[in-house]
């Protein structure tokens, strides 16, 4: 892990959708909602108001292995019928998930969707806004965020 490694935080809604992610270790993002940094190293998941006293934080983070295009029918062929079956959903693999030693707390509800950052943000956060933090000590975040596999950002 290096501070300018890239880690985009992602909303995790349901406890049966985190479930999954531990069952299968992949992750199911909507080509339509999808964010610029599917390329990050690392992804972060932040729980929703269901998971209960682990709601609005993040605990867990797994290695981005890669990622493919399917139909969402592919991914969860138990859910033929689902309204959005025939749509196109980002199945991004993960490797085992890591509990972080304190969750990254959101101090008050925010929606969010992803969040994009450093590791060296991500490693020392306990507080959501600690992910945006700028300063001399951290690794420019726009241009790590910016940089997507082969492609370079310039400035």
């Amino acid at each position: 892990m290096y501070p300018e490694d890239r880690v985009l935080i992602a909303y995790m809604p349901r406890p049966s959708d985190f479930e999954l992610v531990l069952a299968q270790g992949w992750y199911r993002i909507p080509q339509q909602f999808a964010p610029k940094g599917l390329y990050a190293e690392y992804v972060g998941f932040y729980f929703g108001r269901n998971f209960g006293a682990q709601k609005w934080a993040v605990h867990y983070y797994g290695r981005n292995l890669g990622h493919e295009l399917l139909r969402r029918v592919d991914l969860l062929p138990d859910e033929p019928n689902h309204p959005r079956a025939a749509q196109l959903y980002y199945k991004v693999q993960l490797g085992p998930l890591i509990q972080r030693p304190e969750p990254i707390l959101s101090l008050r509800w925010r929606r969010v969707l992803f969040i994009h950052t450093t590791w060296d943000r991500f490693e020392m956060a306990r507080e959501l806004n600690d992910l945006f933090i700028e300063g001399d000590g951290f690794v420019d975040r726009r241009f790590a965020v910016l940089r997507d596999g082969e492609e370079s950002a310039e400035c």
